[in-house]
């Protein structure tokens, strides 16, 4: 850039002015959607394949979006719920033994620190202990679909905690509790998986054959979804291979906050199906009013 600033400080200064200066007059009021979305495995960071295309896909569908709230499985908690108030929050990479290009990914999103005050807030307003987290960057389970979703990285992102060991209710209470911010531009998304298993994935094999367990589960979540049954999501361990599809619920926690994060009038619309692995179901939604 000509002008001296290199892009680093160009989105430090509008992350600093908070949401409301990125929304930028007159657009406030344009409603974002409510995501959730099957990170995958982390190699998904280096893909080019049908799943990176349908992220892209939504990213490009989001035209309201003018900042991103994000809850990933990678980030739980003991006590309150933690948000990220850095205006240059920093990627985290949270994964071991996988190739050395994985690492050298750059996602230079801004941060928000009005915003992440206002989730603060609200969470606080409703009951719900939270604290800001100045330290604290991206884990991949955020920053590795956003790269594909937004990859020009201009959205503001604002990533926050799950309280550990949280029921389905409680994360889809803090879906409720932030669901306003959807009419300021703000996508609130949850981002784990629909099944994950690490035990029984073909790590050599990413368009392996899938398993009978798995499908069942994913098929139960899909139907679930398709009848608006929200509530009975919630009884995840009455569906079928449960406990084989979630040995730790973390990866499915997510999906309860885009949940809460709905609109009766909302439609829900795929972004991605399909497994990977054998067992990994990469089931994406998004939900649109």
């Amino acid at each position: 850039m000509g002008d001296g600033l290199d892009r680093r400080e160009v989105l430090q200064g509008a992350a600093a002015m908070g949401v409301s200066g990125v929304l930028g007059a007159g657009q406030a009021g344009s409603r974002a959607p409510a995501v959730f979305v099957s990170h995958g495995s982390p190699m998904v960071a280096l893909d080019s394949d049908d799943y990176p295309k349908a992220l892209k896909v939504f990213g490009d569908g989001a035209a309201a979006a003018r900042a991103l709230v994000v809850v990933s499985a990678h980030w739980e908690t003991e006590g309150e719920v933690r948000v990220t108030t850095s205006a240059t929050p920093p990627l985290i990479y949270d994964f071991y033994g996988f190739p050395e290009p994985l690492y050298r990914l750059k996602y230079a999103a801004p941060g928000a620190p009005e915003l992440a005050g206002d989730v603060v807030a609200r969470l606080k307003e409703a009951g719900l202990p939270a604290v800001a987290d100045a330290e604290r960057g991206l884990d991949h389970g955020a920053w590795v679909p956003l790269l594909h979703a937004f990859p020009a990285a201009k959205l503001p992102v604002v990533q926050v905690s799950m309280p550990l060991g949280a029921s389905p209710a409680d994360v889809a209470r803090m879906g409720e509790v932030l669901r306003p911010l959807r009419a300021q531009g703000v996508v609130l998304m949850g981002s784990g998986g629909i099944v994950h298993n690490l035990r029984r994935l073909n790590f050599h094999e990413k368009n392996a054959s899938v398993e009978p367990w798995a499908q069942a589960f994913d098929g139960w979540v899909a139907q679930k979804l398709a009848a608006r049954d929200f509530s009975g999501l919630q009884q995840w361990l009455d569906a079928p291979n449960a406990r084989l599809a979630h040995p730790r619920a973390e990866h499915l926690m997510p999906l309860y906050f885009a949940l809460g994060a709905a609109l009766p009038e909302d439609r829900l619309t795929p972004v991605f199906e399909g497994f990977h692995h054998g067992t990994l179901s990469m089931r994406s939604f998004a939900l649109r009013a």
